[in-house]
């Protein structure tokens, strides 16, 4: 019986199906970290329920020591979601389910088309000056968020900058990194934001960058 067959469920919680999807790359993950520091205690800790806090933060937007008491400390769960963070398991994670989603509509599990997009908002008056900016187009002060997502909205990449960055060098570093993750794709759509010199960096990586006014 798992720690959270033992207490009163959450709506957050992790069902059967969807911990199945993830218990393999969790699973595998801890058997090469069995010698870090989160394991030194002995103590072998449930990775469901590290998930399931995990999954209650987010949705509910507690302070970590605000976790409830019946799950892990929230010491343990922050040590957890930091390296899972680090070194990329959380988006291993999403990178499965995004290639599950794609073959079950028929798709190929990569995909080889994109779309870009940015989008400036304003931040809080608590948020550090040096991490904002104006944008000049739009009026707007504070941060812009870059999208990447394929055919099916499906996200693929996010960046989040100073709303003074311009689209078009958000676009050239967004290109980068698709070219870097997925490989596969050789065709992005943007819109009259991205200039030529994004579109000339896409074709240096074998992307066809088309502006759709």
């Amino acid at each position: 019986m798992t720690s959270s067959q033992q207490r009163e469920p959450y709506p957050s919680d992790l069902s059967d199906a969807r911990w199945a999807l993830m218990e393999p790359t969790l699973t595998a993950w801890r058997t090469e970290r069995q010698k870090t520091s989160l394991n030194r205690d002995g103590k072998i800790t449930d990775l469901r329920e590290v998930m399931n806090a995990i999954l209650f933060l987010n949705r509910t937007g507690v302070p970590w020591r605000y976790l409830p008491h019946d799950f892990p400390p929230h010491t343990t769960v922050f040590g957890y979601f930091s390296a899972w963070t680090a070194d990329s398991t959380i988006e291993k994670l999403g990178l499965h389910l995004h290639r599950m989603v794609r073959e079950q509509v028929g798709r190929a599990a990569e995909p080889t088309a994109c779309v870009i997009d940015a989008q400036s908002v304003k931040t809080a008056t608590s948020v550090p000056t040096d991490t904002q900016g104006t944008d000049a187009g739009k009026k707007t002060v504070g941060r812009k968020r870059s999208i990447v997502v394929d055919t099916l909205g499906l996200l693929l990449l996010v960046m989040v900058t100073a709303a003074s960055v311009s689209d078009n060098e958000a676009g050239i570093q967004l290109l980068s990194r698709v070219a870097a993750d997925h490989p596969t794709i050789s065709k992005a759509w943007v819109d009259t934001g991205y200039k030529k010199k994004a579109i000339e960096h896409g074709a240096l990586l074998g992307i066809d960058v088309d502006v759709v006014p």
